[in-house]
C-alpha cells in the first residue's frame, strides 16, 4: 500500500494545488487560493515527512531551522507572496496585462501558461548552472547548498542574491516574449508548490514523471556533496533542459548519499550567511571557475 500511495503522491499534490488555485479565480480569490493551497500544501508535507519519510536520518535536527525560516521569510517566500499578490490584486505594473510581442494569446490559458513555464525554465536553468560552475556565483547558492539534510523547511533557503539570480532570468525571458500577467502570476504559483515537493522528505516514487519534472528523485542527486554528481539537474519545473544539455542524472543502480551539503564553509549564524558572498568576493575569490572535476 506505502509503494502504491508513494507513486501516486507527487502527481496528486500538484493537481490538488492546481485545481484550488484554479478555483479560487474563478469565483474571484486568487490570493486567498493561493495562500490556502500554499499553506496546506506545507502542513501536508510536514505531516507527511513524519508519516512516512524517505530518509530517517533527515529528521534529526540539523541546527538549521531558524535560519532556514529567516531566509524563506525574509528572502523567498515572503518576496513571492508578495510579488504574487500584488500582480493577482493588480496593485502594480507586475507585467502587461494583455499579450504583446510575439506571444501567442489566442492561446487557451493552459497552453499559455505551459509555454510560459517552459520558456522561464530556460531561464531558470542557466540561472542556477551557472550558479554551480562560476565561482562567485556560486558563493550565494552555496547557502543552499550547505543544508546537511532535505525537508520543506529549507525549501526557501537562498540567500536573496540568489533569488534576484534566477528571479530576473526567468522574467527577462517571460517580458522579452511578452507573456501577460495572469500567465506569469500561474507560472509563480505552480513553481511553488513544485518547489515544495522537490526538497521534501517524504518518500515519492515519481517513475515517468522523472523524465519531465524536477522531482524529489532528481533533486536529491543535486544536492551530493561531489560536485561530479551535484552538479546535475537544475530543473526547478521541468527537466526538459537538462536532458537537452546532458545534466539529467537519476542512477539506477544506488540511493543518492544521506550525507548531502558543501565543501565551503558557510557560517552556521543567518547574519554570517547573509555576508558570506560579500566576504568571499571581499577575499577576491571570484576568478576561478568552480571545479566540477
Amino acid at each position: 500500500m506505502r509503494a502504491v500511495i508513494a507513486h501516486l503522491l507527487w502527481p496528486l499534490l500538484v493537481a490538488v494545488c492546481i485545481a484550488g488555485y484554479w478555483y479560487g479565480g474563478q469565483v474571484g480569490h486568487p490570493v486567498l487560493a493561493f495562500n490556502i493551497t500554499y499553506f496546506g500544501l506545507a502542513v501536508t508535507l510536514l505531516i507527511l515527512e513524519r508519516v512516512m519519510p524517505y530518509e530517517q536520518a533527515w529528521m534529526a535536527s540539523d541546527g538549521q531551522l531558524l535560519n532556514d525560516i529567516a531566509h524563506t521569510v525574509l528572502n523567498k517566500g515572503l518576496g513571492q507572496v508578495i510579488a504574487a499578490s500584488i500582480a493577482m490584486l493588480g496593485l502594480a505594473q507586475a507585467g502587461p496585462e494583455a499579450a504583446s510581442g510575439f506571444w501567442p494569446g489566442h492561446w487557451p490559458l493552459w497552453a499559455q501558461v505551459l509555454l510560459a513555464m517552459i520558456l522561464g525554465e530556460f531561464g531558470l536553468y542557466w540561472a542556477h548552472r551557472t550558479s554551480h560552475e562560476f565561482r562567485a556565483i556560486w558563493h550565494w547558492h552555496a547557502i543552499h547548498h550547505s543544508v546537511t539534510k532535505l525537508w520543506i523547511v529549507n525549501t526557501g533557503r537562498f540567500h536573496f542574491l540568489d533569488s534576484i539570480w534566477k528571479t530576473a532570468f526567468a522574467l527577462t525571458i517571460a517580458g522579452i516574449a511578452g507573456a501577460p500577467k495572469d500567465v506569469i502570476v500561474w507560472v509563480l504559483a505552480i513553481t511553488t508548490y513544485i518547489g515544495f515537493l522537490t526538497h521534501c522528505n517524504v518518500d515519492m516514487r515519481c517513475g515517468p514523471l522523472n523524465w519531465v519534472f524536477s522531482t524529489p528523485e532528481l533533486h536529491r542527486w543535486h544536492h551530493n556533496r561531489d560536485p561530479v554528481e551535484g552538479n546535475v539537474n537544475y530543473g526547478e519545473n521541468f527537466i526538459l533542459w537538462d536532458v537537452v544539455f546532458g545534466t539529467r542524472h537519476l542512477p539506477s543502480d544506488r540511493k543518492p548519499p544521506v550525507n548531502i551539503g558543501c565543501k565551503d564553509a558557510v557560517p552556521a549564524g543567518f547574519l554570517g550567511q547573509l555576508a558570506y558572498p560579500f566576504q568571499a568576493w571581499a577575499r577576491r575569490d571570484f576568478y576561478n571557475k568552480k571545479n566540477v572535476a
